[in-house]
Formats: structure tokens, sequence, C-alpha cells
């Protein structure tokens, strides 16, 4: 990736200095092909050049530790009591925001020698893994990102629709109306647009801010949020928050589910309109709601109505199944590309540090200005004759273009990957993964690694979050959303019968369980039942590791924790887990030449181990971080067990990792109580370049 050299030359144009802000930078021209395997990739990319750079604006991770000692920042202390500003700035609770949906988005990560697309390395590999969880994470990407932004937009063109605020829906009109009779709104559109990248404080002129939950979609004006009090200002329902995002996070969460409820519904065939009459006692009274009940739904539906379902009766059961479950893995991929460029967009227009602040932004001005230079002098008539020209071409034109594309396909190859946004308009602008994969690594080249998100145990309260003017604000003199000081009172405090008021009894109706008291009851003595026989099984895998030697249930060993001890104190040196089965501690250490990663069974002393030699440790095994070549997530139970533990038992399950090198070694750490911060010290202390898989 082209850099500007020295921090103190910075750039005439653009103002930036440091990495990434050259001349040759604003201009949209691809550094390299990424699919190319006969370009040799630079050893280190645009994020290890940013997390090595020295940065004017320093928080307490770029003030750092020594190099024989890390730096604890906070990392098993109180939100309150954690060092602000950790990353200079950059609030710390956008920085914990960051790294709650990394842990959420990464799972799987293997080393390249390849050159990365616009010089940034965690890219989606073509051939990545499929997994239902996967697929989950990536939708609820899609809402907190695409969903929540599409649904802001929604309420801004409300508001300007509504014409509750006379001034700007005034103003907006005018310039549109003498725009459309000087035939200019093409040049007006894109000029606004323009000004709304170079200067971001026109973005609050023009759309002045306002929480997403208080304003009516329909009307424009003031509505009660659906959680019943604001609490939050950037999710759809203003609940109540302890992080800022946490909201946005559980509704995502909460989506996914609504959409599988409902289509479980559906494929049970539930149909409350149509059921009798029950005063709740009756034997069906008894029976657990069959929503609940994933396997064999549709098929009981379709016995209860006379069919024969099944592959026997069905041809179309096995193909049509077979044919969904290979399309997901494209569908995964299509929706992690579609979050990934919003997200570049998002980090394009409002930059992060330590990421330059405007050489991003003037390279998207760069393009849009030549059109706007055009379009002053293309009439409407003239756009007309080029697009019906291009439609009749693009219908009619196949010998050529077909021609074409296989002459340029000889000539260059992969010739799409070198015009891909990542790849020139968007070169070098992150992801919100890869921003936080660059925090990272500028903890790490500090000696402070970054601390993660505190846990905090209890709920958020119900009282409304503050509004300042930065949270809620009209152009000029007007008030916002055109509403009352008492409006707004009413709008924002708690009314706990909001959240339950839906569309109508009939949605009542289909959205009720029904279970029952004597349904609950049997459900509380499965629950009983299953505990009981989990408890059995870790018991037996205790005695399988030990006096059988099986694998499996030594990979099994402490990954549920007794009450009481589910979070212990670790990092950001030592992580208590297990190796085949084994009690003891992964030890990350940088005092040595070269960074290494290490696993002791010895209990550890009271000594200090940050950033010193320990030479009580004997080590199982020792690795140099360098030599890593694929670092992966793993359970410390399967899916469908993992699922019966956490309901019957109520317990969090301890998950481990698997650490691969470049000779074949290969470590299964399992048990880790902090498996993600583990993961991500790892994957941010060396110099590899990343592919996520």
């Amino acid at each position: 990736m082209a850099s500007a050299g020295r921090k103190d030359d910075a750039n005439a144009l653009s103002g930036d200095s440091g990495p990434g802000t050259g001349i040759r930078d604003l201009l949209p021209i691809p550094e390299a092909n990424p699919a190319d395997p006969t370009q040799a990739g630079d050893d280190t990319t645009f994020s290890h050049a940013l997390a090595n750079d020295d940065h004017a604006e320093k928080g307490h991770v770029q003030l750092g530790g020594s190099d024989d000692e890390i730096e604890d920042l906070g990392w098993n202390e109180k939100k309150e009591d954690i060092a602000a500003p950790l990353v200079g700035g950059m609030d710390n609770e956008e920085l914990w925001l960051l790294l709650r949906r990394f842990d959420k988005q990464i799972y799987h990560l293997k080393a390249t020698s390849y050159p990365v697309p616009g010089g940034l390395d965690l890219q989606i590999a073509d051939e990545e893994q499929f997994s239902p969880d996967k697929l989950r994470a990536n939708l609820e990407r899609l809402y907190t990102t695409v969903g929540v932004g599409v649904l802001a937009a929604v309420k801004h063109v409300a508001r300007l629709r509504s014409w509750r605020e006379r001034r700007r829906t005034t103003a907006f009109a005018a310039a549109y109306f003498v725009a459309w009779l000087l035939d200019f709104i093409v040049p007006m559109l894109l000029a606004a647009l323009i000004s709304l990248i170079v200067y971001p404080p026109s973005r609050d002129y023009l759309f002045p801010p306002a929480p997403i939950s208080l304003v009516d979609s329909s009307t424009g004006g003031v509505q009660k949020p659906k959680a019943g009090v604001l609490g939050s200002h950037d999710s759809a329902t203003g609940a109540p928050e302890n992080h800022k995002g946490e909201a946005v996070e559980q509704e995502a969460s909460n989506f996914v589910s609504g959409i599988a409820s409902i289509a479980l519904s559906s494929a049970a065939g539930k149909h409350p309109q149509g059921d009798p009459d029950s005063d709740g006692e009756d034997a069906t009274a008894a029976a657990p709601d069959p929503t609940a009940v994933a396997l064999g739904a549709a098929d009981a539906k379709e016995k209860a109505s006379g069919s024969k379902p099944g592959a026997k009766h069905d041809k179309t059961k096995v193909p049509m199944e077979t044919m969904m479950w290979t399309q997901m893995r494209p569908i995964m991929h299509a929706l992690g590309d579609l979050t990934d460029t919003w997200e570049r967009f998002a980090n394009a227009l409002s930059p992060t540090p330590p990421f330059p602040r405007e050489t991003h932004r003037m390279r998207l001005a760069g393009v849009i200005i030549p059109i706007f230079g055009v379009s002053l002098f293309v009439t409407s008539y003239m756009f007309t004759k080029a697009m019906t020209f291009s439609l009749g071409f693009a219908f009619f034109g196949d010998p050529v273009i077909s021609r074409s594309i296989a002459w340029i396909n000889r000539t260059i190859p992969d010739w799409q990957k070198l015009l891909e946004l990542r790849n020139t308009l968007l070169k070098g602008v992150p992801t919100n993964a890869q921003l936080a994969l660059t925090l990272l690594r500028l903890g790490e080249v500090n000696h402070a690694p970054l601390p993660p998100p505190p846990r905090i145990g209890s709920p958020p309260p119900s009282r409304p979050a503050s509004l300042t003017d930065s949270d809620l604000r009209a152009t000029g003199a007007e008030p916002p959303l055109s509403a009352t000081p008492a409006e707004l009172d009413a709008a924002i405090t708690n009314d706990p019968r909001e959240k339950h008021r839906t569309g109508g009894r009939d949605i009542d109706a289909a959205r009720a369980a029904h279970h029952g008291k004597k349904g609950s009851r049997i459900l509380n003595f499965f629950r009983g039942t299953t505990k009981g026989a989990v408890q059995t099984a870790i018991g037996t895998d205790t005695v399988r590791a030990k006096a059988l030697g099986s694998r499996h249930a030594r990979d099994r060993l402490g990954a549920v924790p007794p009450r009481g001890d589910e979070t212990p104190r670790n990092g950001p040196v030592e992580f208590a887990g297990r190796y085949d089965g084994k009690k003891g501690h992964v030890y990350l250490s940088t005092a040595a030449t070269a960074p290494t990663v290490a696993f002791s069974a010895s209990e550890p002393g009271t000594v200090t181990i940050a950033g010193r030699e320990r030479e009580d440790l004997k080590p199982l095994w020792s690795v140099a971080v360098a030599d890593i070549v694929e670092v992966k997530k793993i359970g410390g139970y399967g899916w469908k067990a993992k699922l019966v533990v956490g309901w019957s038992m109520e317990r969090e399950v301890k998950d481990g990792l698997e650490i691969v090198t470049g000779d074949g070694g290969k470590f299964r750490i399992t048990a880790v109580a902090l498996r993600d911060e583990l993961f991500n010290r790892l994957v941010a202390m060396g110099g590899q370049k990343w592919e996520a898989w």
C-alpha cells in the first residue's frame, strides 16, 4: 500500500500524513491483483503499517508499556475503572462495540501470502466454509448495519415529507423545483452529494439527528419508542443498554430468532384462529407448544392434514432440501459482501483513527466531481438518448459483448478482482472487522493489549437515556421534530405497556405461546431429568478420559465450569484452559526476540509474569507466533449438545481454540474462559496476512 512516508510529510491536497495518504492513494488505482498467484504480496499490510505508525493523537494504548513488560490497561476492571481513552480520538464505548462484533463475526482465520485487496487483510475467502452459526452472524450484521441504516434513512424521508419541520422542508422543496425549472436536478443532487462527502458538518445541517425509535415513520413526528422508554439512540426499539450498541445487537439477535420462530410456526401450520375455545385445563393444555419442537414440525402438519410426508411419497423432498442447503454458502457470502461494502462506505465517510481522516473522502468526491462537470452540459434529451441506446445495445449486442469479454479474459485474467470496489474506489477503507483488527494490532505493537469489553451482569436500567444537542436537533430555530418539551418528555419516559402492543388480536393470537400450566410443569420436569443426564455424561467423560484415554472425552473436560466459576480473572498474558485434558494455562510471551505462545500445566505462582520469563513454568509445548498459519475457534461441545447443556444447566459452556503451524503441528486448547480474547491476541501479535474462512 502506498504511503506518504514520514509523519511530518503531509499530503498537500488532503492534509493527512502517515501510511496510505500519498498522492497515489487519492486515486482509485489498484495496488495489485489479489487473484494473481504470481504476484508476491508485501510482507505487511496497510493495517500493519498503521499499527506501527506514530500517531499525533494518543490514547493510553499508544503510550503503552515497555519492550520487556506488558501493560494491563484494565482486563479485569469495572467499566468505570478502565483508562480512557484507550485509543486516541476514539471513545471507549466505540472501541468495545467494534470488539464485541469482531468476536461474533470472526471464527476461522488462515494466513495467506497473496496480495490482499485494497492493502487490507481479513478479507472473506471465496471458499468460506458454511455453517448455520455463520449465517446467523451475517444476518445479524446485516441488521445492525444495513437494516438500521435504511431505517434511519426512511425516518429522515418521513420527517421531510411531513412538513412538521416547515423551514427545512420548504428549503428542500424550493431547491428541488427551482432545479427542475432550470433542468438542473442532476447537478444539484451531485453537488449536494459532494458537500455531504467532503464537509461532514453539512450532514447534521441538512439532516439533523434524532433517535431512530423516537420518529414515527408514517407521520414524521414524535412517537413512543417500542421498548416503552428511550433507553438508546441508535436502536429501532429504543431499548435500554449497558454499553453503546448493545441494544442494536440484541435487536439483531431477536430479529433473526423472530424470523425463525415465524418460519417454524408456518411449517407447523399454527393457526390459532381455528382453534376451539379452551379453559386451559384440557388435554391439549398439557402439551407444549408445537412451535417449540423444530424436528418434524412440517411432517406433523402434513400428517394432520391427511397427507403422507417423507421422501417415499414426496419425490421433491430430498432434491429440494439438497438444493436449498447447496445455495446457503453463496447466499451467506453475498450477505457478507453486501454488509462489508456498506461498512466500507460508512468508514470512508466517517473514518476512525488511526485511519486517514480525509484521503478516502477526497477519493470518493474525486470520482463524483467529473460526473458533476459533465452533468452541467448534458441535457435531459441527451441523457434519455444515451440510456435508450445503452439498453438496446445490452439487449441486442451479445455477439460484440461476449467477444469483448472473452478478449479481456485472455488479456487480463481476473480483471473482475482488479475492478472490485474494495480494490479501487474503497481501497484502504476497512470493514468494521478490519478496523477492529488494526486496533488490536495497535495494542500489541505498543505492548498494551486492548482490554475486552467489561462484563456487566445486571440488566440495563429502565430510565430514559440523556438527550443532548448532538442526539436531537433541528435546523435553525425550529423545535426538534416540531414537538413541545412536554411531548418529548411523554415520549421518552418509561411506559411498560408499550412493548406488548401489537397490530391486532390476530397478531396477539399468533404470537401467544399457550403452553398452559401443565405444559410448563412438563417442560420443567424434562429440564430436571435432562440436567441429571448431562451431569452423568460429564462424570462419564472424566472416567473415559482417564481410564480409556478418549480424545473426545478429554476435549470436553472442563467445558462446563462449576457454578460460581464462570468468569475467572484472566489475561492479558495468562489464560486458564486445558490441553489434552490437562488443566493449566496458556501463556503469551513477548519478552523474547520472537513472540511465543505456550501451554503449561504448572500452577501459576504469585510472581507477575507480564512480559518476564517464568523459570518455574515448564511448558508442554511452545510455538512462535510467527509460525502460526491457522487459528480456529472450536466449541466445547457440538452445537446440539451445547443447546441441551445451556438449557438444562443454565451455564455458559467454555469453548476452545485450534492452532495450526506451518510445519503441520496442531494444538487444540479447550475449556478457555476467555477464548475470544486469547484468539484476538494471537491473530494481532504476528505479521500474518489473514483470510477469513
